[in-house]
């Protein structure tokens, strides 16, 4: 599994978008990032840029290794899944469109983002985001960091 965080800026930070599961699938009418799995052979970064482009129609104008892996029990497999995050940043402008997952997606600040989301680790991911990119880059981590 991938988490993949979207921003684009507004002023002197960023929006952060949001998905709303549509009623048809897991999790009906939480508010998640893009997320994914990924398909056999795929790397966690291919994963991340097909998930994106499937869920949202964006395209990043830079994207970023977040440096956090995220751990997740499935009782239904009696698995335990790593998570690796990422944020794709994009067009100030950029408007997703939705794939069937969803029903609704939200442009919305740090603060609102933090409080819409349904899981606990997407909200502390927001932080890293925000401190990682409080300059607008990775700063001095940009040539560990920067994946495009």
């Amino acid at each position: 599994m991938i988490d993949l965080y979207v921003a684009r800026p507004v002023g002197a930070g960023f929006e952060f978008l949001v998905l709303r599961r549509s009623p048809q699938g897991r999790s009906p009418g939480a508010w998640e990032v893009v997320h994914g799995h990924l398909e056999k052979g795929e790397s966690p970064i291919e994963a991340a840029r097909r998930e994106l482009r499937e869920e949202t129609g964006l395209a990043p104008s830079a994207m970023y290794n977040l440096s956090r892996v995220e751990s997740f029990y499935l009782p239904r497999t009696d698995e335990v899944a790593m998570i690796p995050a990422f944020v794709a940043f994009v067009a100030s402008d950029a408007e997703a469109s939705l794939s069937e997952e969803h029903d609704a997606a939200e442009w919305l600040s740090v603060d609102l983002a933090r409080s819409r989301l349904s899981w606990p680790r997407s909200r502390r991911a927001l932080d890293d985001i925000l401190t990682l990119f409080a300059t607008g880059d990775a700063g001095h981590l940009e040539d560990l960091l920067r994946l495009c």
